[in-house]
This record gives structure tokens, sequence and C-alpha cells, in this order.
């Protein structure tokens, strides 16, 4: 690489039929002396997209490169919130992969929107819960700008999205704030509740329970938690509903 880079007639800028650079493979494999020698380099652009809008530094973060992202971010004139062509920052691909410290690492930033939505209305937060990453979930919720309450285009939020996926321990970590509601429907009707009772979670249907404003009545649909859990055969969570008052026939 050096000796490539000592020659005048090398273009250290020159991408590829995809519209990578040499930087841009350098960073999405991890190669951080490659990345420090290139970024040397002034006609380097360090925000250079490929053709799916990739910076090298979306491709380290959603890599989990931590040395490498913390390079990049050193370089002068580093856009560090640019996204790719579905709106996904270099933190929602972090949070998306559950890499922590690259999450970290980018949440020091001040001009780094945490709660940046992409196309879908998905933001950092939305991802992380839904996967389950309760470390990058802590790391997010340090940040005043972000809305733990921000719903999707379909009406889901960080809480349903972990509820739903059975995630437990992300689900306490959002239910000890004062801005989530436990009971908020997406725009089918369904709570955090129905979606973790259709799916089985009794750890989640347990928790969720404990809280004084679930509901437990029909959504705009005539369902009911305890229908979505019978329908689906979870007895487990159909004798939890049971016990509760109000619960609702399966139906």
């Amino acid at each position: 690489m050096k000796v490539l880079l000592g020659r005048n007639e090398v273009n250290p800028e020159k991408p590829d039929n995809y519209g990578r650079t040499p930087l841009w493979h350098a960073a999405s494999y991890g190669h951080g002396n490659v990345v420090e020698a290139l970024l040397e380099r002034d006609e380097v652009n360090p925000n250079g997209r490929d053709n799916g809008g990739w910076t090298p530094l979306v491709c380290a973060a959603s890599s989990g490169h931590g040395e490498v992202v913390k390079a990049l971010l050193r370089r002068k004139g580093v856009d560090p919130d640019l996204s790719d062509i579905y709106g996904r920052t270099p933190l929602f691909h972090a949070a998306w992969s559950g890499h922590w410290e690259v999450a970290k690492a980018l949440l020091e930033r001040d001009d780094v929107n945490p709660n940046e939505p992409d196309k879908d209305g998905w933001t950092p937060l939305a991802w992380a819960a839904a996967s389950g990453h309760g470390e990058v979930v802590e790391a997010l919720l340090e940040r005043d700008e972000v809305n733990p309450n921000e719903s999707d285009e379909d009406g889901w939020t960080p809480l349903a999205w972990a509820a739903s996926s059975g995630h437990g321990e992300v689900v306490k970590v959002l239910l000890k704030l004062e801005e989530v509601n436990p009971d908020k429907p997406d725009r089918y009707g369904m709570t955090p509740l129905s979606r973790a009772a259709l799916n089985g979670h009794g750890e989640v249907v347990k928790t969720l329970l404990e809280q004084d404003k679930v509901n437990l009545d029909d959504d705009n649909r005539g369902r009911t938690p305890l229908s979505y859990a019978a329908r689906n055969g979870h007895e487990e969570v159909v004798g939890m509903l049971m016990e509760q008052p109000h619960s609702g026939m399966p139906c």
C-alpha cells in the first residue's frame, strides 16, 4: 500500500464498478493501518459513497470495526451522520448489529443524531430493541434527544418490537422510563402485550402484566391478548392471562 501510494500515477480514490473506493474496502474489512495510510492523502474522500450509499464509516460501523470507526471520526471533514440510500446512518447500522463500542463512539459526537429515523420510520433505538441489543439500547437512552416512545410508520414503538421479539431484558429497561407507554397500540390496535402474547413470550407477558396501565380488552379488530395466545396454542401465556380480571375470552 505504501509503495503504491508513493506513486503519482496511482489514484487512491478510484472506485470499482460498485462505486467502492480503496478506503471503502479497507474500512469494510477492518484494515486499520491501510485506512490510516489512505486518510493521509488529501484527495481521499472519507465520505465517498458506493452505489448503495454506504460510506466507509457505515461499512466500519456495520461490521463493528471500532478502531477504524475512531480513525475515520478523527479525520477532518468526516460526516458521522451520513446515511445510505435507505436513510440508515452509521449509528443506525451499529445499533442494528449490536456493536456497543462503535455505538458509544458515535454517540459521543454532538453532530450525530441518535433519533434519526430511516425511510421506514425506524430509529436506531427501535432496531436495537428489536434485535435485543440491551447495551446499545441503554447507551442510546443516555442521549436526551432519544424518544423511547416514538413509533414507526406502522405505529410500532421500541417496546412493541422488544415485546414481539421476546427480549425480556430490553423490555424491562424500557419500562423503567416514565415516557414509555406500556399500552400504546400500533396502527392495527395491537399493544405490546398482544404482540408478546401472540408469539408466546411468557416472560415478557408476565413483565407487562405487572404494569398498572396494561389493557386486557380487545383491540379495534375485536381480539384480546388472550385470544392471540389461544389462537397460537401458547398454554403458559393463556394461563397467565386467564388469571387476570377482564382478560377476555378467546375467539
